[in-house]
């Protein structure tokens, strides 16, 4: 089985999975936060490729709902993609 993240047309949403620890989370993200939160200005923007150029926060988004208590799959929203204060 394939692990790669894909767009799913009929949720609009990037699928995709990360690693915490020895599991994979899947989770997902919707078109509109990913254009919103990335890539506002942009028009007829591919969400795969948003996903996959700012993957590495995405992923961290991910990981702050698991350890929240979000059980899997992790669904993104707006919010959740939002800059984050540092501590």
């Amino acid at each position: 089985m394939s692990h790669d993240a894909y767009f799913h047309p009929d949720s609009e949403a990037v699928r995709f999975w990360v690693s915490h620890g020895d599991a994979l989370v899947g989770a997902s993200v919707s078109r509109r936060a990913l254009h919103y939160r990335f890539r506002p200005e942009a028009v007829d923007d591919d969400p795969l490729e948003t996903y996959q150029r700012f993957a590495a926060l995405i992923n961290v988004a991910v990981l702050r709902r698991v350890a929240e208590g979000a059980l899997e799959p992790v669904m993104l929203r707006e919010f959740d993609l939002r800059v984050q204060d540092a501590p």
